[in-house]
């Protein structure tokens, strides 16, 4: 699921990230297992980075960062980008435990701003040895330039939100284990080409969704 829409099913995704100070670059892979969408994430290799600047030291951050979507097998003729570059600017606002981050996108090849507003909140359970991470986001989009090579171009827009929680186990000092759960969903999602008529997107649907993940640091 990416902002509201269903790209694939059961899916491997490994990553990689440098850190370094306040810098850190990475790449994010998408191997749908089952339930492929043809066309979409099969595979996907996201690159990635972000830098913080400090504005009020735990308190709060401005983020500038970047995304490099790449799609190797994807056929240009059926519409699909082989890459489309997004950078962004977020904004971090911790309030005790409650950590607020507004963040803007635009992508340069699909051509358009994402908007989106994220919330997270931590609930320690040290009995347990892990804490209950909560996270909510909500965001919109407009695309004027949705699909490629395609006259008239097409305009896709529509919203999104998405509630989840997560909680981490420490396996050892260098590596833990993670297990979530969300819902996600789009919503008011259409496609539109030239004066025809605007069509909901198919994609757009409400998911949940269950993660486990496995991060060694080194």
């Amino acid at each position: 699921m990416f902002r509201g829409v269903r790209l694939g099913g059961l899916a491997f995704e490994p990553s990689l990230e440098y850190d370094n100070g306040n810098l850190a670059v990475g790449v994010w892979n998408n191997t749908p297992l089952a339930n492929k969408v043809p066309g979409q994430s099969d595979p996907e290799f996201d690159f990635y980075g972000t830098y913080t600047f400090e504005v009020q030291k735990d308190i709060s951050s401005l983020v500038p960062g970047y995304t490099l979507y790449t799609y190797p097998n994807a056929v240009k003729g059926n519409g699909f980008y082989q890459a489309t570059f997004e950078p962004n600017l977020a904004f971090n606002y911790s309030i005790s435990a409650l950590k607020l981050t507004p963040k803007v996108y635009y992508d340069f090849v699909l051509k358009g701003p994402t908007l989106e507003l994220n919330a997270a909140y931590a609930i320690p359970l040290k009995d347990a040895g892990t804490e209950l991470d909560f996270a909510a986001t909500v965001g919109t989009y407009e695309w004027t330039d949705a699909a490629a090579d395609t006259t008239p171009s097409v305009k896709n827009w529509g919203n999104y939100w998405l509630v989840g929680v997560s909680a981490p186990f420490q396996v050892n000092k260098d590596s833990k284990l993670t297990v979530g759960w969300a819902y996600t969903e789009g919503s008011g999602n259409y496609l539109k080409q030239g004066s025809t008529p605007k069509v909901s997107n198919t994609g757009a649907v409400g998911r949940g969704v269950l993660s486990i993940s496995y991060a060694y640091t080194y």
